[in-house]
């Protein structure tokens, strides 16, 4: 189903959502709901593997997140005694099959990969979320982007303001289409927005995937990874790209307008690493932002313990782990990690349901 007027309150709907369920502060013993945790106690289990394989998205999988993943993985081998060993990929869907199938124990995952997990497997539940600014679920939320490349963004006006009416018939970039903020946020943008044209009554997602003669866009690229879909705007392969903003924190910096909002300018970075290293100096405008629910950390409950995963959740949503330098970068760090730490940013639990407002998007 479209999600019509939701995405446009969405802030409203996900925060609703948030503080409906939202943790006083960083603590495993309590859920999101506020009652006892929902984790299965310990129990006398059938033989576990003795080492747990950790799968990552692309994203996730750039050489500039590896000391963040390494020390990820460093704790988990702290809570468990098990051996941790990395699983790295090019594909949104390897890491989805690695998660359901129990190949892959935990995956760090956005919203509509854990969704489609889920639907592949039902033991696949998360095993933590990481929190915003407040330390709850409250805030828990980053940024979807349509964005272009600078000089462009007139292009892209109505009435006065920044608008996606004018990308059809562009070239678009996606990232993957078991992205959250990559392809499942902004196509159903542009279903609730041109199904109210007498052209496009009836667009459906299908219209979204392949450009060409008579379809919506004239070109349709998939980046692979946020990274990649970014790429292919400041590399002239595309005129209009989605990805999201956390993702592009270790290679652009805001440099001008307020941080995602529309009319936000980004550039590449002068120390930006691959894929971003020949792109310096580039900048894209975004025209549309829109809030997204955190993905979580996932597990399969099949394939990873009830002991283990309390004992994981213990030490991920401790004190110790909130103020751990390579995982919760602060502004001035010389790392580029996966999370940022601006106030009380730290890990908490989070029930499925937490999830539900995006189901309903399909």
């Amino acid at each position: 189903m479209r999600i019509g007027n939701r995405i446009k309150s969405a802030v409203g709907a996900l925060l609703l959502a948030g503080m409906a369920l939202s943790m006083a502060g960083c603590s495993a013993s309590v859920t999101p709901s506020g009652t006892a945790s929902a984790t299965p106690a310990p129990t006398e289990a059938a033989k576990y593997s003795d080492t747990i394989t950790i799968v990552w998205y692309p994203n996730e999988s750039a050489a500039d997140y590896g000391p963040a993943r390494d020390e990820i993985a460093k704790l988990i081998e702290e809570a468990t005694g098990k051996k941790v060993e990395h699983k790295l990929t090019t594909d949104y869907s390897i890491a989805i099959e690695a998660i359901a199938s129990g190949t892959a124990q935990i995956c760090f995952m956005g919203a509509q990969g854990y969704i489609e997990a889920k639907n592949k497997n039902d033991a696949v539940e998360p095993l933590f979320v990481n929190s915003g600014a407040s330390g709850t679920l409250d805030d828990a939320i980053y940024y979807s982007w349509f964005a272009v490349n600078k000089g462009d963004e007139g292009s892209y006006m109505d009435s006065g303001k920044y608008s996606i009416t004018n990308v059809e018939g562009k070239r678009m970039s996606f990232v993957s289409n078991s992205s959250t903020s990559g392809f499942k946020i902004p196509t159903n943008a542009i279903l609730t927005l041109f199904s109210q044209t007498d052209k496009w009554k009836n667009i459906t997602v299908d219209d979204l995937v392949e450009g060409g003669k008579d379809k919506f866009f004239s070109e349709v690229l998939f980046g692979g990874s946020h990274q990649g879909s970014a790429v292919n705007l400041l590399s002239g392969k595309a005129d209009v790209a989605a990805f999201c903003d956390t993702e592009m924190a270790p290679y652009m910096n805001l440099a001008s307008g307020e941080a995602n909002k529309a009319g936000a300018v980004y550039e590449v970075s002068k120390d930006a690493s691959a894929p971003f290293d020949t792109l310096t100096g580039k900048q894209c405008v975004v025209i549309k932002s829109t809030p997204v629910l955190n993905g979580p950390f996932a597990y399969n409950s099949e394939f990873l313990s009830p002991e283990d995963v309390q004992a994981i959740q213990k030490v991920f949503t401790s004190e110790d782990t909130a103020n751990d330098p390579l995982i919760f970068i602060t502004s001035d760090s010389a790392n580029k990690g996966m999370f940022k730490k601006t106030d009380k940013e730290c890990f908490v639990l989070v029930d499925d349901s937490w999830y539900n407002p995006i189901r309903e998007m399909e």
